[in-house]
């Protein structure tokens, strides 16, 4: 399934990027890995067991994207599967975050995904196939308080996933959801620098080797949305059939921040 496949991971220098990297390559796949810091992505190429490439790749740029994913068409003549991973939070309350941070953290994690997929699409669509995963997050189906703005980026990658995967259809490109909730990686050293939050969740926090695994499953069965862990994923269908009360009973374990 994956020997010989051009997969580009962007946000590849650490956390379930730099970790997805590794299983690609042990799955000889060939893994194309993209950041903006190469010094980073030299130490996660490292540990590559077969052909790969790296990229200094800033997801805000929309000409460097286009340059950079047209290089590696280029070279390899396709892009089989595009990873959008790149993105950070900012826990804060709304009154305490700044306008410039709200942007940055939309311009980063929802436009840099729809930069990547327009730059790739078009030579999936002359190919005939492809497939985009666009790894989003719980926060994206169920908000909580201090992520008014990282949720909100999650929520609109998740309605740009949706619409454009009903766009696709008949094209022979697939479009993967990634949900999932809480994971152990250095995303939250700038989300949570206090670590407040991770204590008060690290009993649910995910394994960064759980959450890659399934990205590799629904890679493998061409799924349109993985959520997890199961209880969040079970916990957001609640949330859309009974807000209210969901919202009621569950205030004070959501609200952890």
């Amino acid at each position: 399934m994956f020997s010989g496949k051009i997969v580009v991971v962007t946000g590849a220098s650490s956390g379930i990027g730099a970790l997805m990297a590794e299983e690609l390559s042990k799955r000889g796949a060939i893994p194309v890995l993209m950041a903006r810091s190469v010094d980073k992505l030299e130490k996660v190429a490292a540990k590559l067991q077969g052909e790969h490439r790296i990229y200094e790749l800033d997801v805000t740029s929309t000409a460097q994207v286009v340059s950079t994913m047209e290089q590696v068409i280029k070279h390899y003549g396709r892009i089989d599967v595009l990873i959008n991973n790149a993105g950070y939070g900012l826990f804060e309350k709304l009154l305490d975050c700044s306008i410039e941070d709200m942007a940055d953290m939309m311009d980063v994690n929802y436009l840099g995904t729809v930069r990547c997929t327009k730059a790739v699409l078009p030579a999936m669509m002359k190919a005939g196939k492809g497939h985009i995963i666009n790894i989003a997050s719980m926060a994206g189906k169920v908000g909580s308080a201090k992520s008014s703005g990282y949720s909100a980026t999650k929520h609109a990658v998740l309605g740009f996933t949706n619409s454009l995967r009903q766009e696709l259809v008949g094209t022979g490109i697939k479009m993967t959801a990634i949900n999932p909730g809480p994971i152990d990686t250095p995303f939250f050293d700038k989300a949570d620098p206090s670590g407040h939050y991770v204590t008060n969740i690290k009993w649910f926090m995910l394994k960064p080797e759980q959450v890659v695994g399934k990205i590799m499953r629904a890679i493998e069965k061409g799924t349109p949305e993985v959520n997890m862990p199961f209880v969040a994923g079970f916990g957001a269908k609640l949330f859309q059939l009974f807000p209210r009360t969901f919202e009621r009973f569950t205030y004070n374990m959501m609200n952890k921040k």
